[in-house]
C-alpha cells in the first residue's frame, strides 16, 4: 500500500481524464501519507550519505554518495553538465508528475571531482554512528546516515561550491526541475532560496570505486531482407570483420572492437572494428567534437543506426545494458540484430560534457540505479541554513 512506485510511476487507467489521472492520484496518496505520518519531515535541513554495496561480476562492490538540494542552473553557466541528449516527451509526463505533487522522489545521479578525497573523507567520518537507515534487499544493501553538523555541511558545501556537477543519470528530470522553476518564478518575485530552485541529486566522486558505467546495447528490428543486404555491404565497406563462435550460453567479450553484432550470421557474433582507412565525414555531423566523432556508439548510430532508420520506416530500436538480454531477444526473433558496445570510460563522460557536446541517447548505464524514495524532497517553502 505504500509502495513509492504509487508517487513516481502510476499507472494511468482508461477513464483518466484532466480531474482524475496517475498524476493526481500520486497528489493524493502523497499528502495521505503525509497527513497518516507514513511519511515525516526530518526537523532540521541535512545531507543524507548513502552507502549502496551490490555485486557486479561476481565481485563485490560498495559506492558512496550523498544525497542534497542543488542549485539549478542553465546548461550555459557551466555549473551542472549534460552528457546525454533528452527526448521531450519523457519531459512533459515527469513535468506533470511535478506540478500536481511539488516534490522529488528520486534523486539524481551527479559526479564531481574530489582531488585528495576531501569530500570522501568527510562522508566516511560520519559513517562511524549507526545508520538512521539499513535495507537489504537481496540484491543490494543500502545504509544511510543523517549528517547535519553544522561544521560538516559548511566544509562539504564550501568545497563543492565552485565544482562543476556532471550529470550521470537524470538529464531529463534535470531540465524538468528547470522548466518547473521557470513556471514557479512566474508567481512572484523569487528570494533565491525557494525550495523549487534546487533539485534533489546524489552525488558520487568520480574516483568512487564502486562507480561503474555499462554499455547500452543496441536492438533493431523492421529491417527487409532489401535494407539487410545493403547493411551487410556497408559494413564490410567501413569494417574489419571477423566472426566469433557463441557458446551455449553468454556472449563473449570482445576488447578493442567498434561494435559487435548479434543475428547477422547465425550462431556467431560478428565483430566490427573501423578500418583505418574509413573516412566518416559524410556521415558524421561536423559540428560535434573531436571526442564525440571517436566515439563507438557515435559511430554506430550515424554510420548505421540512421542509415538503417532513414531506409526503413518500419526500423525500431530498443535499448538494453545486458549482453545475454540482448542475445535471447535476438534468439527469440524479438528482434533482428543486436549492436553490442563496450562500456564508455567515465573519464570520456567528463571529457565531453567539458567540450560542450553530448553523446548519443542511452549510451550510458550506471550500475547500479539510485533507489526511488529513499529521500524525498518537498518543492514548497524556503530552505534554510
Amino acid at each position: 500500500e505504500y509502495n513509492v512506485v504509487r508517487l513516481e510511476h502510476g499507472i494511468a487507467l482508461p477513464g483518466d481524464n484532466e480531474k482524475d489521472n496517475r498524476h493526481l492520484r500520486a497528489r493524493t496518496a502523497f499528502h495521505q501519507w503525509l497527513n497518516e505520518r507514513i511519511l515525516q519531515a526530518d526537523p532540521v535541513p541535512s545531507f543524507y550519505i548513502h552507502e549502496q554495496a551490490f555485486s557486479h561480476n561476481d565481485s563485490k562492490k560498495k559506492r558512496l554518495g550523498f544525497t542534497a538540494c542543488v542549485r539549478l542552473e542553465p546548461w550555459e553557466s557551466k555549473m551542472v553538465f549534460p552528457h546525454e541528449h533528452t527526448v521531450p516527451g519523457i519531459k512533459s509526463d515527469r513535468l506533470q508528475l511535478m506540478r500536481a505533487t511539488a516534490a522529488n522522489f528520486s534523486p539524481l545521479f551527479g559526479l564531481y571531482d574530489d582531488p585528495g578525497q576531501k569530500v570522501t573523507k568527510l562522508l566516511t567520518g560520519q559513517m562511524a554512528r549507526r545508520p538512521i537507515m539499513e535495507i537489504n534487499d537481496s540484491s543490494e544493501v543500502h545504509r544511510v546516515w543523517m549528517a547535519n553538523e553544522p561544521e560538516f555541511v559548511q566544509r562539504v558545501s564550501h568545497y563543492l561550491a565552485s565544482k562543476p556537477i556532471f550529470i550521470a543519470d537524470g538529464h531529463h528530470r534535470y531540465e524538468t526541475a528547470l522548466a518547473y522553476r521557470d513556471e514557479r518564478l512566474e508567481g512572484g518575485w523569487p528570494h533565491g532560496d525557494e525550495a523549487f530552485n534546487f533539485v534533489m541529486m546524489t552525488l558520487v566522486s568520480f574516483s568512487d570505486p564502486g562507480l561503474i558505467a555499462l554499455p547500452v546495447h543496441r536492438l533493431v528490428r523492421g529491417i527487409s531482407a532489401r535494407a539487410m543486404k545493403t547493411l551487410e555491404k556497408r559494413l564490410h565497406d567501413f569494417f574489419e570483420v571477423e566472426t566469433v563462435a557463441l557458446e551455449m550460453r553468454g556472449v563473449p567479450q570482445v576488447r578493442g572492437a567498434t561494435t559487435a553484432v548479434l543475428g547477422l550470421e547465425e550462431g556467431r557474433l560478428v565483430v566490427l572494428r573501423l578500418r583505418q582507412s574509413a573516412s566518416l565525414d559524410d556521415v558524421m555531423p561536423q559540428e560535434r567534437s573531436q571526442v564525440y566523432k571517436k566515439l563507438d556508439v557515435s559511430i554506430l548510430q550515424h554510420l548505421i543506426i540512421d542509415s538503417l532508420a532513414s531506409a526503413e520506416k518500419a526500423v525500431n530500436v530498443a535499448y538494453t545494458p545486458d549482453a545475454d538480454a540482448a542475445r535471447k531477444f535476438v534468439e527469440s526473433g524479438q528482434f533482428q540484430l543486436a549492436f553490442l558496445l563496450n562500456p564508455v570510460p567515465v573519464t570520456i563522460i567528463k571529457t565531453i560534457a567539458e567540450a560542450n557536446d553530448r553523446m548519443p541517447g542511452k549510451s550510458t548505464y550506471f550500475h547500479p540505479k539510485l533507489p526511488t524514495g529513499l529521500v524525498i524532497n518537498r518543492l514548497d517553502g524556503r530552505l534554510l541554513g
